[in-house]
């Protein structure tokens, strides 16, 4: 291994690393802008300068690759007069308008400059100022205070796979901008906001509601989609003010998109704060002990064959857990689903549901089968990953179907259930190449299992990749996309109901008016002829399901409880609690608790603490079950 010399210590570092990077594993701080791990190398604001042995000048440490035998100064004054040199010029047209910007407080020109900067100027011109620039709804413009870093240049074009941005003219004159003055298009185009160093890209919606140092930050988990990105939650009071990624390197690196960042507008928006209860015709409010009575009278009206439940796409798995156990031990009902889209499932073993070869095994992958999927739409995270295997590896992908722009090229091999047929019996093009491959990927989307069909492309494509052994113990080629938070969690709890041959069930039951009493825990996105059926909604906003309902009880959002969730590669998740329900809003677990007493039944826990033992347990059951 070659070693280098960073300020008299001898460190050993890997072939291909830059200087940075070296002086970094020694423990040196260097400063930087345009640098950053994930994107390439532009060397733009050469803050990042050190002192080669030999060498009359500063080098860029960002752009000079490490050699075996350097010798590195990162803290002499010459390096000290470079920076502050390099730091005068960056300043030189910035404007002094720090009180109101929204990156002060976390600024890095603002920290370096007083780190590494000079206390005055001499600079005495007047300073230059730069149109603003349209750039969509989410990202806002100051781009006087740009510095040329590129940055959001290369994330949009390396990351996004959108190249939007770019730099026009040249010297005092260049301006980052989009190419034809447009919204920005990309699902991930606000990360930009977290790679700008300065003030110049901004989140629009967030401008001037507070100050870094305001805030309550809480670590949790996304529940947009099924990808569970790690975030960070900051608050005001009870006020959710904005959402950042928070690195994890196995699942989202850094980024997050533009629906995990924004969404928390809908927290104040449309809010379940009280219990309702519908008298003729119209909903009124009530109180919990008049809401929770009239749903135990009317619960004792109905056969518990009578009685069905829906788990929605937001839940976590104490509101899934304690809601089967309150049917189960409370109503006697076993008529619960978490499919309101009706997919074809075999829960037999967890490998059948699961994204089983991981979001950072896509890296791995030398083949890649899309099949009834768009991941840009459905986990734009996970997209991301694909994006990230074909610019790195220049894996082969194929798609079953045509999803349409996904930012890297793939080949459509048609749109019908005989094309898995002719890849099932090595008459297709694209048999032998996964045949040939060591590590396939084929990715199945939820589309693609409705219906009928879902049972023999799921179980048609498992017994191909079983035969060609590519499930086994190193490597697992069968996933399936999930769309929904709850998803997998809801299905590892058994939340599903499937009878005999008849994969659809419980939907049947509802198209049939078999129920009669039907309660919906924040289950919105469901289509059904209500007729004379007794609804029941339980959740955190008035949505479809409570515009229905007869009982209306408010739940608490995901940023206002603890929870945990199961993402769609299995992995088990803690959600923390950011901020509180609003009015007499509850967490969900409670009010089954609640409900259970007042029904003198027993549902199996008195705390937090024993659910969440019971939940660990069960998981822990199914994922001993499983098999490769």
């Amino acid at each position: 291994m070659p070693k280098i010399t960073v300020n008299n210590k001898e460190i050993i570092f890997e072939e291909g690393m830059t200087v940075l990077q070296a002086c970094e594993l020694a423990g040196a701080e260097i400063p930087r802008f345009c640098y950053h791990e994930r994107l390439s190398i532009a060397g733009n604001c050469r803050m990042c300068l050190v002192e080669l042995e030999k060498s009359s000048k500063p080098i860029a440490s960002c752009a000079m690759p490490a050699t075996e035998g350097m010798k590195i100064k990162t803290n002499t004054p010459f390096v000290e007069k470079a920076r502050k040199g390099v730091m005068e010029f960056l300043l030189a047209n910035h404007p002094l308008d720090c009180p109101v910007c929204d990156q002060g407080g976390e600024c890095d020109l603002q920290d370096q400059s007083l780190f590494y900067g000079m206390d005055n100027s001499r600079y005495t011109e007047n300073k230059r100022q730069v149109k603003e620039k349209y750039m969509g709804p989410l990202i806002k413009t100051v781009m006087t205070r740009c510095i040329h870093c590129t940055r959001c240049v290369r994330f949009a074009t390396e990351v996004a796979g959108i190249p939007e941005l770019g730099a026009i003219g040249r010297g005092e004159d260049m301006e980052i901008t989009t190419y034809l003055e447009k919204s920005m298009e990309s699902e991930l185009s606000a990360n930009v906001i977290d790679l700008c160093p300065v003030g110049a890209l901004t989140s629009k919606p967030y401008a001037f509601e507070a100050r870094p140092w305001d805030l309550k930050k809480t670590e949790t988990i996304d529940v947009m989609d099924a990808v569970g990105s790690n975030i960070r939650v900051d608050t005001y009071g009870r006020e959710v003010k904005r959402v950042l990624p928070r690195v994890n390197e196995d699942i989202n690196e850094e980024w997050i998109s533009d629906k995990t960042r924004y969404s928390c507008d809908g927290l104040s928006k449309q809010r379940l704060d009280t219990p309702y209860i519908r008298e003729n015709g119209k909903l009124i409010k009530a109180s919990w002990n008049q809401a929770s009575n009239l749903l135990i009278s009317k619960l004792k009206t109905f056969d518990p064959k009578q009685i069905g439940g829906l788990v929605g796409d937001l839940a976590d798995l104490e509101m899934i857990y304690s809601f089967k156990s309150f049917f189960e031990k409370c109503i006697g009902s076993s008529y619960i689903e978490s499919r309101r889209d009706r997919i074809y499932l075999n829960p037999q073993e967890r490998i059948n549901y699961i994204f089983n070869s991981s979001i950072n095994g896509i890296e791995e992958a030398d083949f890649i089968l899309l099949v009834g999927t768009n991941p840009r739409l459905e986990a734009t995270i996970l997209n991301a990953r694909i994006r990230k295997a074909y610019v790195k590896n220049g894996v082969k992908i194929y798609s079953i179907g045509d999803p349409g722009d996904l930012t890297y090229p793939y080949k459509n091999i048609g749109s019908s259930t005989s094309v898995i047929k002719n890849i099932v019996s090595d008459s297709h093009e694209i048999s032998g190449k996964i045949k040939k491959s060591k590590k396939p990927l084929v990715i199945i989307g939820e589309s693609a299992l409705y219906s009928q069909a879902g049972q023999y492309v799921f179980e048609t494509l498992k017994s191909f990749l079983v035969e060609k052994n590519f499930i086994r113990e190193d490597w697992n080629a069968l996933n399936v996309l999930s769309q929904q938070a709850s998803r997998v969690g809801a299905i590892d709890l058994g939340v599903f109901l499937i009878s005999g041959d008849d994969n659809f069930n419980f939907f049947n039951m509802l198209d049939n008016d078999d129920f009669k009493f039907l309660y919906l825990l924040g289950a919105d996105n469901i289509s059904f002829d209500k007729k004379d059926k007794f609804v029941v909604y339980q959740g955190s906003h008035g949505d479809k399901g409570a515009e229905i309902a007869d009982i209306i009880l408010p739940g608490a959002a995901y940023t206002e409880k603890n929870g945990l969730f199961v993402n769609l590669e299995g992995k088990l998740q803690n959600a923390y609690k950011a901020s509180y329900p609003p009015g007499d809003a509850r967490e969900d677990w409670l009010i089954f608790k609640d409900l259970a007493n007042l029904m003198k039944k027993k549902i199996g826990y008195q705390n937090a603490q024993q659910l969440r033992k019971l939940i660990k347990d069960e998981i822990e059951k199914k994922n001993k079950k499983r098999r490769y």
